[in-house]
């Protein structure tokens, strides 16, 4: 798979998985194995269901606004912005997912809270 195809089977998968349709994310993008390195999330692909499920449960108005992609070899780096509630700053995520095949079959991540004042006037995005 070349980087670009990389890129976009997982935008399609993780916003897919965001926008409240995990089951069909896993379906079409997700390989037999899933390895998580998020240290609340289990292996697999159902567990990854379970998952994205409880957190849109808790979260039933989230939104993932996705500011840019990033590939090189089998590694695609996702960087975005995580509305969580409305009115709240949200999170800024950096997700790495490993593609084999045309499969996510690995992910890892790291998650920051938007704050509310910055010493500087860059922003998180």
């Amino acid at each position: 798979m070349s980087l670009e195809q990389n890129k976009q089977i997982v935008i399609e998968f993780y916003q897919t998985a965001m926008d409240g349709d995990p089951e069909k994310a896993a379906a079409a993008h997700m390989g037999a194995k899933y390895v998580q390195h998020n240290p609340g999330a289990a292996d697999g692909p159902e567990a990854f269901i379970g998952f994205m499920r409880f957190v849109r449960g808790r979260f039933p108005n989230l939104r993932l606004n996705i500011k840019r992609v990033i590939a090189e070899g089998d590694l695609v780096v996702v960087h975005s912005h995580l509305d969580l509630e409305p009115g709240n700053p949200g999170q800024a995520l950096a997700d790495i997912f490993r593609v084999e095949g045309d499969k996510v079959v690995e992910h890892w991540d790291v998650i920051q809270a938007v704050p509310a004042d910055s010493a500087n006037p860059h922003g998180m995005f």
